[in-house]
């Protein structure tokens, strides 16, 4: 099979993997840069980069997940790259600036152990015969052996063991042949030999979500427990492909892409603004509102809070109101040393007035008469504002002409 042909296959097994980003790593070398300069970011509008080149190993694999489409029991061309095939393409791509970085993962061939050893002889290569110092990333195979783990941590950016399945009931249903225990024992592992040469940029994990019947609060609990457990720099959420047909499996027209964009936005709250799980979501609301960003469906259920005085409220109370940013939080806290802020002043800043003005007031005052300062009026306004319009079929950027 011609590598072109492998290149098709392989780079359109890959795009289903989400758990890719490219950042928080110095590596440098003869050939391509991992610092935060020589890496492009470009992200997809669901928040996937699109710098990297993401491609498997193979798409064979020994095992038969009802939710993937590479499983052994699927019908479909099965290719297989050479590591020097691998170098030769990213080396290529990158000399020709389609590329800042490569996304490495694969099906597992005959063991964990054996796909591994694959997977670290191409990057072996890359790095010392090619002498490539552009950014990597890649998958390590839960079940492999702890040294191999060691091994791949010392040659890339960063790694990733997915989880797959936020519960492992859902694992035991959809994955039987995999074991939880075996991608947090890899997590463990890096998260105690994390250091400036062994996966500098951390280690991230993906979940699909919609395939199994958990909550957006089981979803999220197991988010923040790893974040804390394991200091993951990302936990990325996959919409739910109906690529396969199974009784075990949802009947679903299209992934939930809304569902994991809320997700995301809900992530971020948890990492950056100091929220937690709880303060979400509970037992009596067990999922996001598709309507309204968590934020902004956090701050109605919590009125009594608002509206906050842009000129006066602390820091943190900033980072609660929905529109306003971490960034745009300092700038307020900023300007306000000099002059007191008004509504225009806020636009000129860049915060999202659209939600904000609800929730805050300048110099004592509303933005409208304060009679409307009441939840109907408010989350009416921001269902109107707030259409997800990323509900689109999600595609990865191809190499080829369609």
């Amino acid at each position: 099979m011609e590598i072109k042909e492998k290149l098709r296959i392989l780079a359109d097994s890959a795009k289903y993997d989400a758990s890719c980003s490219s950042s928080g790593s110095k590596r440098k070398g003869d050939l391509g840069n991992a610092s935060f300069s020589g890496i492009c970011h470009s992200f997809s509008a669901d928040g996937r980069c699109i710098s990297l080149l993401k491609i498997l190993l193979t798409n064979c694999c020994i095992y038969d997940c009802k939710y993937c489409l590479n499983r052994k029991s699927n019908n479909i061309k099965r290719a297989i790259f050479t590591p020097e095939e691998i170098c030769y393409i990213t080396i290529n791509f990158y000399k020709r600036n389609y590329i800042e970085g490569l996304f490495l993962s694969s099906g597992i061939i005959k063991n964990p152990d054996y796909t591994m050893n694959l997977i670290i002889k191409t990057i072996t290569l890359l790095r010392n015969k090619y002498h490539f110092g552009g950014y990597i990333h890649a998958k390590a195979i839960p079940g492999c052996s702890e040294y191999l783990v060691k091994k791949l941590g010392l040659l890339v950016d960063r790694l990733s063991a997915n989880i797959e399945l936020p519960t492992e009931n859902g694992i035991k249903l959809l994955a039987p042949h995999k074991d939880f225990k075996n991608t947090e024992k890899i997590m463990g592992y890096v998260k105690e030999n994390k250091s400036h040469k062994f996966v500098p940029a951390g280690q991230s994990t993906q979940m699909i979500i919609g395939a199994t019947k958990e909550s957006d609060l089981d979803i999220l609990s197991k988010s923040e427990a790893m974040y804390n457990k394991f200091k993951l720099k990302r936990v990325f959420y996959s919409a739910y492909i109906p690529v396969n047909k199974d009784n075990l499996l949802p009947t679903l027209e299209k992934p939930p892409l809304v569902r994991e964009h809320r997700l995301y936005q809900a992530d971020w709250l948890l990492r950056y603004y100091g929220f937690k799980t709880e303060d979400l979501l509970n037992s009596k609301q067990a999922n996001f509102n598709l309507l309204i960003d968590p934020k902004a469906a956090w701050a109605l259920n919590h009125l009594q809070e608002f509206p906050k005085e842009i000129n006066s409220c602390s820091y943190y109370d900033l980072l609660k109101i929905p529109g306003i940013g971490v960034t745009s939080a300092k700038r307020i806290m900023s300007s306000r040393k000099h002059f007191k802020i008004t509504f225009k002043d806020l636009k000129n800043m860049g915060i999202v007035l659209k939600r904000a003005k609800y929730f805050i007031t300048c110099n004592g005052k509303y933005f409208i008469d304060t009679t409307f300062f009441n939840k109907n009026f408010i989350e009416a306004n921001l269902v109107l504002e707030d259409k997800p319009n990323n509900a689109v079929e999600r595609k990865q950027l191809s190499f080829f002409h369609e």
